[in-house]
């Protein structure tokens, strides 16, 4: 074989392997596109179904109002729970938000049974589409859903005298942790959902969990006033650290007790983990 011939072989070899990497490269960035439209998609669908009824938005708002025009005036005026350089109400404003984004997050789960039950969930898993997308979709739809109680919150908030922070970097942080938040606990509900398969037992875990995780919060109350076990529950309930960013942004003079990037590291952590957790059971949902 001649020398040319002893050549041309390694950079036949070399050709064939760029074009399998450029191959594959490709195939990666198209299926990333599909991914996105899919979640995209998903979320247009789940956020057109607040047009049937818009009252939904409203009739949830009225648990934060009452907490914050009955419980944050009394507890303000008693001065019971030290705040730091922070009023009561500027301290709970952010806690009560997030309580309500707790609250429509976490029964979002029974969309997936009434799916099942009408034949629904049956004709996505049979689509193209990626488990993943599915989940994400809806988490994302959550969180749009979540920020209409971000407005309502923050306006009273602002009426009864809370020193609000409406920076366009404050306000851009803000949503994005309520969006974080709302997929959470929404990606959380699916989970549950995909377990106990009837709208009975899925209200019930639902309404035994929404206290328990915003009592074991920093919501209405700080972690130093905890004892030992209940401030190591906080400090793995996602919702303290939503509440800690909230905080921070939200309230002129806040300080954030763990730091944003902690908080924003454990968020999209935890979703990271929902949301694999949940593609993988989707489809057990219908076993």
């Amino acid at each position: 074989m001649t020398p040319q011939g002893h050549d041309a072989r390694p950079a036949a070899l070399a050709d064939a392997h760029q074009s399998t990497r450029d191959g594959a490269l490709l195939r990666g960035v198209q299926a990333c596109r599909d991914f996105v439209k899919q979640v995209l998609i998903i979320a247009w669908i789940e956020t057109r179904k607040i047009k049937r009824d818009p009252t939904e938005l409203v009739t949830r708002a009225i648990q934060p109002i009452l907490w914050l025009c009955i419980f944050g005036v009394v507890m303000n005026r008693a001065r019971a729970i030290p705040t730091g350089s922070l009023s009561y109400l500027d301290f709970m404003v952010p806690g009560i938000l997030s309580q309500s984004v707790l609250f429509i997050a976490i029964f979002y789960g029974i969309a997936l049974i009434w799916e099942r039950d009408l034949g629904l969930l049956h004709k996505f898993l049979v689509s193209p589409a990626y488990r993943g997308a599915l989940v994400t979709g809806k988490a994302i739809s959550a969180g749009l859903r979540a920020m209409s109680q971000a407005i309502i919150v923050s306006l009273l908030g602002l009426l009864m005298g809370a020193h609000l922070n409406f920076s366009p970097v404050a306000i851009m942080g803000m949503l994005l942790f309520i969006v974080l938040g709302a997929a959470i606990f929404s990606t959380f509900s699916l989970v549950i959902a995909c377990i106990v398969k009837t709208r009975e037992r899925f209200m019930g875990i639902g309404q035994v969990l929404t206290m328990p995780l915003f009592f074991a919060s920093n919501a209405i109350y700080p972690l130093s006033l905890m004892p030992a076990w209940l401030k190591l529950v906080a400090r793995i309930n996602p919702l303290t650290y939503q509440v800690d960013a909230l905080r921070t942004l939200m309230i002129r003079g806040g300080q954030s007790s763990m730091g944003i990037s902690l908080d924003l590291g454990v968020e999209l952590l935890v979703l990271i983990g929902l949301i694999m957790l949940g593609s993988w059971m989707y489809p057990k949902a219908i076993r």
